[in-house]
């Protein structure tokens, strides 16, 4: 657990990163600071999961990377569930990679993992034999730089052009329930879920800290976002 701030604790916007030990914190804190210098914004990043300092953040991101079975396992010993559910109600939440597939309700990963439940569906396998449309072999994971097609006008999509690219590592896609949830889909051998909304929450599968000028505004308009669509 760290803490990592770049402006005075009286500043205007306190962003935590949440640390479960499962996440690619430095990077999403120094795409963080990064922008906060360069607009001359106010704001303060802490790395934590410290329930008091996250639940005086004004935003919340919750990152993850590697397999679902090892993120909820220390999902549930620190406690971190119930530290989104709580931000979850009440202030901007962005979720990041594997972050985002623990808001659903179950993962075909590791024979099978119960996941917080926050949104209703569940995460499949791309599969052993994925494949294009023209019958070609696909590798899984699906790694490196492709593009996301908005479905919706969401805040978050500000002064990011439609099919902008951004970078992905994943073996397993989220497949919602509500249609009504997807803010952004992606083709790789079929089109699945690349972003979610639902309230106060955004979500996406690939990493905005690793997609340089779109991922960098994705960033920023977090930054401003006050959790309304």
């Amino acid at each position: 657990m760290g803490v990592s701030s770049i402006f005075p604790s009286k500043a205007a916007n306190k962003i935590a990163v949440i640390d479960y030990g499962m996440g690619n914190l430095h990077s999403v804190a120094k795409a963080l600071e990064f922008i906060a210098a360069r607009d001359g914004l106010r704001v303060q990043v802490d790395v934590t999961a410290d329930p008091e300092i996250i639940g005086a953040a004004d935003r919340v991101i919750f990152p993850g990377v590697g397999a679902i079975r090892d993120c909820m396992a220390a999902i549930r010993r620190l406690n971190v569930d119930a530290i989104v559910e709580d931000a979850a109600r009440s202030k901007p939440v962005l979720a990041i990679c594997v972050g985002m597939q623990t808001l659903l309700e179950f993962s075909e990963e590791n024979n099978g993992v119960e996941c917080l439940g926050l949104v209703k569906g569940q995460v499949q396998y791309f599969g052993e034999n994925h494949l294009d449309t023209q019958g070609n072999r696909l590798k899984v994971p699906h790694m490196g730089w492709n593009c996301v097609r908005q479905t919706t006008s969401h805040p978050l999509w500000k002064d990011i052009p439609d099919d902008s690219r951004f970078y992905f590592v994943h073996g397993y896609y989220v497949m919602p329930d509500d249609e009504k949830s997807v803010a952004g889909v992606t083709e790789y051998g079929i089109e699945f879920a690349s972003a979610l909304q639902q309230g106060n929450i955004f979500a996406v599968q690939f990493h905005p800290e690793k997609s340089h000028i779109a991922g960098l505004a994705l960033f920023r308009n977090f930054m401003h976002w006050d959790g309304g669509c």
